[in-house]
């Protein structure tokens, strides 16, 4: 069937372009999603650590995005609950950062003094405290607990965004967006084609994670945004109440992000060379088995029962791209999120989607600025055309 015309169409259906049509369709604006389900998208394959409080970034403008998409994740999680969503993924586990070796120390010490300039309430805790807490843990030298760690399952929480659109009346049309038509040869897009059909809109938002520099050629916008490969492998400790374990995030190691059921994600690597290779190696889970089993040998009975394997969307200065793409009235893209997309993606979706809605970026006068600072730094024109 071919659809009729939407006031937007967002291309890509991992997990910031759900959260753009619910967002969109939650204002009222005809929708239409446009997902070819790529194998290997980064939300499919995430972690899903939600801790900005202990981030090592020393920039603080990406410490404030950070700090403002936590805060966005509880208002979600209750709007979705208000839309009969039963379970989005969500939940508050605390977070341990630890150090290991002799070598870690300095690392650790300068994150410990960031983290506490910038977060009161993140305290060191002895090793027994930490074991305390994750009981796999090994022998550490120094732990700092984040009580305010999150985690969320990114396949959870994008079905249950998707759902939430679909009972608003989001349409989803199953495909690859193929051309952008624009009135008067550019300027204004027209229409989105997929395949042989082409839909009216009134404007496009690019949501297509590590694939959106083939849509960006679309419209004649540099994106340079690249396939940063990793690789996640899941561990099941068999008749184990993992459900309250905290995350375990090592300064120079592999993080442990504990779920349900005794069920252990450990990841994960970052291979920029990869391309589009979504096949699971046997050196990334040496590498991943060796680091995980240094940090918690508890873990050694686990099985292996799966191994993930993602496309993360990078872009050149590790910055998100959110906003109006140049040259276009009505164009706008989110995506570049790295390794972030998690934790950052569903506040970027918001910001785009009223954007693309010419709305206020935020309803509270006090998040106005943050969310204005957001866009400023992650605006696709400092690439340039």
């Amino acid at each position: 069937m071919t659809p009729g015309a939407a006031d937007v169409v967002v291309v890509g259906g991992g997990l910031i372009g759900s959260a753009l049509a619910y967002e969109l369709v939650a204002a009222g604006a005809d929708t239409v999603l446009v997902d070819r389900h790529h194998p290997g998208r980064a939300t499919d394959a995430g972690a899903g650590i939600l801790s900005p409080e202990t981030t090592l970034d020393p920039s603080p403008e990406m410490f404030a995005f950070g700090r403002a998409a936590a805060r966005h994740y509880p208002v979600l999680i209750e709007r979705l609950a208000g839309d009969g969503v039963a379970d989005a993924g969500f939940a508050v586990t605390g977070l341990l950062v630890v150090s290991e070796r002799p070598g870690d120390d300095a690392v650790m010490e300068q994150a410990v003094a960031l983290v506490r300039q910038r977060v009161p309430g993140v305290t060191e805790e002895t090793p027994g405290e930490a074991a305390e807490r994750f009981p796999p843990l090994g022998p550490v030298r120094r732990a700092l607990f984040n009580p305010w760690g999150r985690r969320v399952d990114g396949r959870t929480l994008n079905s249950a965004l998707r759902e939430a659109a679909l009972s608003r009346g989001l349409r989803v049309v199953e495909g690859t967006a193929t051309g952008i038509g624009a009135g008067g040869g550019k300027g204004t897009v027209t229409s989105v084609s997929t395949g042989d059909t082409a839909i009216p809109t009134g404007a496009v938002v690019v949501a297509g994670g590590a694939w959106s520099a083939r849509l960006g050629e679309h419209l004649g916008v540099d994106l340079p945004v690249s396939p940063l490969k990793g690789q996640i492998v899941h561990l099941t400790l068999p008749a184990t109440d993992s459900r309250d374990w905290p995350v375990v995030q090592p300064v120079l190691g592999f993080y442990l992000v504990p779920w349900p059921g005794g069920r252990i994600a450990c990841g994960g690597t970052m291979e920029a060379e990869a391309g589009f290779d979504h096949r699971p190696t046997a050196d990334g889970l040496h590498q991943l088995l060796r680091g995980c089993l240094h940090t918690a040998p508890g873990l050694g009975s686990a099985t292996v029962t799966e191994v993930r394997v993602g496309s993360r969307p990078s872009t050149p200065d590790s910055r998100p791209v959110l906003g109006p793409l140049p040259g276009w009235s009505n164009a706008f893209v989110a995506t570049g999120h790295g390794a972030e997309g998690l934790l950052l993606g569903a506040y970027s979706a918001r910001l785009v989607a009223r954007q693309a809605l010419g709305l206020p970026v935020a309803d509270d006068p006090s998040e106005a600025a943050d969310a204005s600072g957001v866009l400023e730094l992650c605006a696709p024109g400092r690439f340039g055309r």
